[in-house]
């Protein structure tokens, strides 16, 4: 086909799901990836909330590679606190083998009628005003093709082109961006039912070192840091961390990325476009989370595409009801991180420690920021009493 009704840029699971939604509600669709294989390279601790995902899709084992029952959190003086709970794993309840993951994700697209392509590239677009549709530019095994689309729902990653090119807001300051490297490691020593984070200024500013387990002592080991704190490069940072730690592992895979914590955007959207995922800004900007919220927000532009194609608008004026949509879902849990992740950037070792030092011993309704945060309040409240109001409410 050279008209499609929807073209989605990227088949991660935002765009995925952006695709399945839109199939599903009689579109025609195209899901194109400009990599050779979808899910590679993993560019992700494979951590994901296990509820919302329940709720979303049906669990399929063989991309589950771990279950974990709650976290281990380790403040810069070593105080452990440990984070479950009676539903175990809120937060991240589930690591994933993404590679399986999003293959399945975009076979699920292909299953509800979408056409799927993998690479695949778009290189640019342009608006057919006497239309009101669209014209995209792509490029697959060398050869440059043209296909009309009314939308385009861009679900590109942090480096998305199709913000830029539809003229949306996206950029990121250097406190805007984590910068990111993980490795699959084998052969280590740890708790494999549980995550474990370590926070501190000099082992990770601005961000944390996380790992994910994978299997018996197999296990995502990774860092994210501000590059406008850090001293070093996030392999620096890590590579000292894992002497130290786990000195006689082996490392397997090494994957690195950037991950957005611009917190909410003022519209991922524009005339015949919307964004979804990294791409819309959507990853938590104090967890660095993003597979949950880019589902929905591939759930929810596959929804508004179908409701725009049927009243033959696809304007800014009608696609804006994507920016609704998202923000009522979980843009209020964005700005609110959003204004934790400062206050805890302005935070020293000691004050870590404190933190830590209050939560021992807690026991929580579920494993979640906010339940951390109000049970830090309710035990200290001049700690983060300012932000009482976006938590308590």
């Amino acid at each position: 086909m050279t008209d499609y009704d929807v073209v989605v840029v990227g088949a991660g699971p935002g765009g995925s799901m952006a695709a399945k939604t839109s199939a599903e509600l009689g579109l025609n669709v195209l899901l194109i990836e400009k990599r050779q294989e979808i899910g590679c390279p993993v560019r992700c601790a494979e951590g994901v909330s296990k509820k919302p995902l329940e709720e979303m899709i049906e669990i399929d084992r063989r991309w589950i590679a771990r279950e974990v029952i709650g976290a281990k959190i380790y403040a810069p003086n070593g105080t452990e606190v440990v984070l479950a709970e009676k539903h175990a794993g809120n937060e991240v309840g589930y690591v994933l083998e993404r590679k399986i993951f999003d293959r399945y994700l975009a076979k699920l697209a292909a299953k509800s009628g979408a056409d799927v392509m993998v690479k695949t590239t778009a290189i640019g677009f342009e608006r057919l005003k006497d239309k009101g549709t669209v014209r995209v530019k792509m490029k697959r095994l060398g050869e440059s093709f043209e296909v009309d689309t009314k939308i385009v729902i861009g679900a590109d990653g942090v480096e998305s082109r199709v913000g830029k090119w539809a003229g949306i807001d996206t950029t990121l300051k250097l406190n805007e961006i984590e910068s990111c490297i993980q490795y699959l490691m084998s052969g280590i020593e740890f708790d494999a039912d549980y995550c474990h984070f370590w926070l501190g200024t000099k082992i990770a500013p601005g961000g944390y070192i996380w790992l994910f387990p994978k299997g018996k002592k197999v296990a995502n080991v990774g860092i994210g840091v501000l590059p406008s704190m850090a001293k070093k490069t996030p392999k620096e940072y890590l590579d000292e961390f894992i002497k130290e730690k786990f000195g006689d592992g082996e490392i397997i895979e090494v994957v690195a990325g950037g991950v957005p914590v611009k917190g909410p955007i003022e519209t991922a959207v524009a005339d015949n476009v919307m964004l979804v995922g990294d791409a819309a800004r959507h990853a938590d900007p104090v967890t660095g989370g993003g597979i949950i919220n880019a589902m929905k927000g591939g759930i929810l532009a596959g929804k508004v595409a179908a409701e725009a194609v049927k009243k033959g608008d696809y304007s800014k004026n009608t696609l804006k009801l994507y920016d609704v949509l998202w923000k009522k879902e979980f843009g209020k849990n964005l700005k609110r991180n959003k204004l934790l992740q400062q206050k805890l950037l302005k935070m020293s070792d000691e004050d870590l420690n404190t933190l830590a030092h209050i939560l021992r011993g807690c026991n929580f309704k579920e494993m979640s920021v906010k339940e951390i945060v109000i049970e830090i309040i309710k035990r200290n409240p001049k700690i983060l009493w300012d932000l009482k109001d976006l938590f308590l409410a």
